[in-house]
């Protein structure tokens, strides 16, 4: 079955696309915060290179986050978009799942001086989390993901990323799950409620 995954949690924005566990092409585009403008044309190249149409794709694979509020939306929601179109399920996976395989503790920003994690010792064992690097209590495993971290963490960190086979490595079995994202704390930007006084 041809499946199309998509992550949009990190700065990282990647697309793939696989047959069963094969990746036939896969994308990993730099775009900060431009995921937005940047993923549908990133689908088109992975589909051509492929050598794939849309229709022919069986299911499709999302990455919930946990990142920020924005990126997650638009790969959730795009996905979402093309499983309607193609009538193919969409399958929501933590996109720290994606991250590297084995035991390990996997750390990618979060930005305000911040990092998601998660630990895994064959499965989750603990997290997803969100905290200050030198304030996190780790399990004693590997760590990878952003190599950044580093010096803050304390320990070294093998430089790691969001992939599509670890995308595709990540559902879970069963029917697809309602897409609900790991946001883990407050968007950056809240609206203003502060109320003027009405003036007559």
């Amino acid at each position: 079955m041809l499946t199309l995954a998509i992550d949009t949690a990190t700065p990282t924005l990647v697309v793939g696309l696989a047959d069963g566990d094969r990746v036939l092409a896969e994308a990993g585009v730099p775009s900060g915060t431009r995921h937005a403008e940047l993923l549908t044309p990133t689908v088109t190249d992975v589909l051509t290179r492929a050598g794939v149409a849309l229709a022919d794709v069986g299911r499709l694979v999302v990455g919930l986050g946990p990142g920020p509020y924005t990126g997650l939306r638009v790969g959730i929601v795009t996905a979402a978009a093309l499983g309607d179109v193609v009538g193919a399920p969409v399958h929501g996976v933590c996109s720290l799942d994606a991250v590297g395989d084995g035991p390990r503790v996997v750390v990618t920003d979060a930005r305000r001086k911040e990092v998601y994690w998660r630990a895994y010792d064959g499965a989750p064992l603990a997290g997803p989390g969100v905290g200050r690097p030198e304030e996190l209590d780790l399990p004693d495993l590997p760590v990878v993901g952003d190599a950044r971290f580093a010096e803050r963490l304390g320990r070294g960190v093998a430089p790691a990323e969001v992939t599509t086979a670890g995308l595709l490595r990540a559902v879970p079995a069963g029917p697809p799950a309602p897409l609900t994202p790991l946001y883990l704390r407050r968007p950056d930007a809240v609206p203003n409620v502060v109320r003027k006084p009405v003036t007559r």
